[in-house]
């Protein structure tokens, strides 16, 4: 399993303080901690709707990937952000996302295509859909696109999109997530790779559940043949079930003595 650092977006107020305040050092630290805490990628957002971002990103993730030595994802949807920061990328990284809300489909196809980036193709079109065949139906159009740009399914990131368990149908949401990834393990050729932002899961709940949730969670979509996560790694209970997991699909060896 992949693990993706959720941590440096836009809910993290020390990280964007140092964003804002273009604070080299103390994005530094944290990149390297997110590092020594198991990521496998880094994910970096700069804010949440693309303004900006094509001055800030570049400089962020060059800090980012200096610091840590890892491939980064790189959360925006602003074409020239992402054009400024791909010539900057010291190896080939992921995209975060496409969906079918965007109306720059082509010019972000054409830059990941371009520098043999990876892409998240997110199942969401307005609203995240309530049901399985809505899903694959957004999934397998991004699919096409993506094929139709030279992205071959191998650099393709299926998200079934998750929400929040405590609102409204949340729960049967959660359940078609599950569904979908098994759906797109099974019927989707050549294999495509499959991704959850976990922490969505949990959004709302009390401070002290949001680990055992998001943990179970994790389980739950492993089992349907998760192949990457985005995760709060700093969470040491998250990063006990990586392991786990990790172990049981015969990844590690496993010891006892790393999950005391």
């Amino acid at each position: 399993m992949i693990v993706i650092a959720e941590n440096l977006n836009v809910r993290n107020k020390a990280y964007m303080e140092a964003v804002k305040n273009q604070d080299k050092k103390t994005i530094e630290s944290l990149s390297k901690t997110l590092a020594d805490k198991g990521a496998d990628i880094i994910n970096v957002q700069c804010s949440l709707d693309g303004i900006g971002d094509e001055e800030t990103l570049p400089l962020v993730a060059d800090i980012v990937q200096e610091a840590a030595k890892l491939p980064l994802c790189l959360d925006s949807r602003n074409t020239e952000a992402l054009k400024k920061t791909l010539t900057v990328c010291k190896e080939p990284p992921l995209i975060n996302y496409l969906s079918q809300d965007e109306e720059n489909t082509d010019e972000i196809l054409s830059l990941v295509s371009r520098f043999k980036a990876s892409l998240i193709i997110r199942a969401l079109k307005g609203t995240v859909p309530t049901t399985l065949e809505a899903k694959l139906l957004i999934l397998e159009d991004l699919i096409e696109k993506a094929n139709a740009a030279d992205i071959p399914n191998e650099r393709l990131f299926a998200d079934p999109s998750v929400v929040h368990i405590g609102g409204g149908i949340g729960q049967e949401h959660l359940l078609n997530t599950h569904e979908c990834i098994i759906a797109l393990n099974e019927m989707v050729d050549p294999p495509i790779n499959t991704i959850a932002w976990i922490s969505n899961i949990s959004t709302g709940m009390p401070k002290g559940v949001k680990s055992r949730i998001n943990s179970a969670f994790l389980c739950y979509l492993s089992g349907a043949g998760l192949d990457a996560a985005m995760v709060d790694v700093n969470d040491a209970e998250i990063m006990k079930t990586v392991y786990l997991i990790r172990s049981f699909r015969d990844e590690i060896v496993f010891s006892s003595a790393d999950i005391l």
